[in-house]
């Protein structure tokens, strides 16, 4: 079957349905589940359950064991450490070009709901759903500095790791209760970019990103 048409866009219905469950903890991390499981959870045809498996197989969402069905992933010490590693690694490098090409709109605005934020935590402490709020805003602020580059490749890897952070964030350190410490290290780091000097910027967003692995790791 050639990859145009209808079975295509099952498959990616399949993958976008199963993270869904998967970041809305439908799944726990070591749970094993079978195709059909899937099937029920997801809603998607059998066919395009099988088709999708080794895809998520291949980012390391899932392992499939023999005699007991799939295993979806462990969020384990090594997990922690590679997923933060890639972030590492990308984030310096994409940063330190977005300090140079980002509009001063662009920065105006990031800048402006982080503030707006981080006034109304300390204004009115923390609510549910001004977390829900910071936490889009925490990812978005990531998301555009990756998207800037304008390399679909480095914007899909970095999206499939990002599916593993956002499983580590809801194991190891969630943002209730830390909407203030995060807001302020991102208005550093928003300052950092401002400065337009990419050393000052990579530091800044190495030292956000191993504050946050530290924290995974202590738990």
């Amino acid at each position: 079957m050639d990859d145009s048409g209808e079975p295509v866009r099952l498959r990616e219905k399949a993958y976008v349905s199963f993270t869904e469950h998967l970041l809305a903890r439908d799944f726990h991390p070591g749970q094993f589940v079978s195709q059909r499981q899937l099937v029920a959870m997801t809603g998607m045809p059998l066919g395009a359950i099988r088709e999708v498996v080794p895809r998520l197989e291949a980012e390391g969402l899932v392992k499939t064991v023999p005699q007991r069905g799939i295993q979806i992933a462990h969020i384990d010490i090594n997990l922690i450490r590679e997923a933060f590693q890639f972030r590492v690694f990308m984030e310096k490098e994409a940063i330190a070009l977005f300090c140079v090409t980002a509009s001063d709109e662009v920065l105006a605005k990031l800048r402006h709901e982080h503030e707006e934020t981080l006034e109304k935590a300390l204004k009115d402490g923390e609510t549910p759903e001004l977390e829900l709020q910071a936490q889009a805003i925490d990812w978005s602020l990531h998301d555009t500095i990756i998207d800037a580059l304008g390399n679909q490749i480095i914007s899909k890897a970095y999206r499939i790791n990002a599916i593993k952070m956002r499983l580590i964030n809801q194991e190891r350190f969630r943002i209730t209760g830390r909407v203030i410490p995060v807001m302020r290290e991102h208005l550093a780091v928003i300052a950092a970019i401002e400065s337009r000097e990419p050393q000052k910027a990579m530091d800044a967003i190495a030292e956000h990103i191993n504050n946050a692995r530290n924290l995974a790791l202590k738990v």
